[in-house]
């Protein structure tokens, strides 16, 4: 219930000219009524006969999904690449330890994304980044 009101309802006619107006309107004819088939202006197309994938409430949550899970999956191999090469540089152990962790936390988002858990794997992409973050400024 999100209290909107129904957009398909009619309005309602006060006035019965209007309204005897209404009942008696032939259905709209098209502008070109000379249009020949054969012409491409006059075919319609293909792609205005499928529904709008933007309006449909289940195609947003799959690709809020996919979102998340692609995000998730881009930022742990990124941050388990970074643990990587700061194993071979001189750096404190502390710096490799917060890009894994990162590169965890993120591994853990993708995988809640997947499962349909957007909204907490978008703060776990946010936690995990700032781990790595935090990793970076210990260098």
């Amino acid at each position: 219930m999100s209290g909107r009101a129904d957009s398909d309802t009619d309005p309602e006619i006060t006035d019965p000219e209007a309204a005897a107006a209404q009942d008696t309107e032939p259905d709209a004819a098209p502008d070109e009524p000379d249009a020949v088939p054969d012409e491409p202006d006059a075919v319609p197309d293909e792609a205005d006969d499928e529904p709008d994938d933007a309006d449909d409430p289940a195609e947003g949550a799959r690709r809020a999904r996919w979102t998340a899970a692609g995000t998730g999956a881009v930022l742990a191999l990124a941050g388990l690449a970074a643990a990587l090469l700061r194993l071979t540089r001189s750096a404190p152990a502390l710096v490799p330890a917060a890009y894994a962790g990162g590169a965890a936390v993120c591994a853990g988002a993708a995988v809640l994304g997947s499962r349909g858990r957007t909204r907490r794997a978008l703060w776990l992409l946010i936690a995990g980044a700032m781990v790595m973050a935090l990793g970076d400024q210990f260098d």
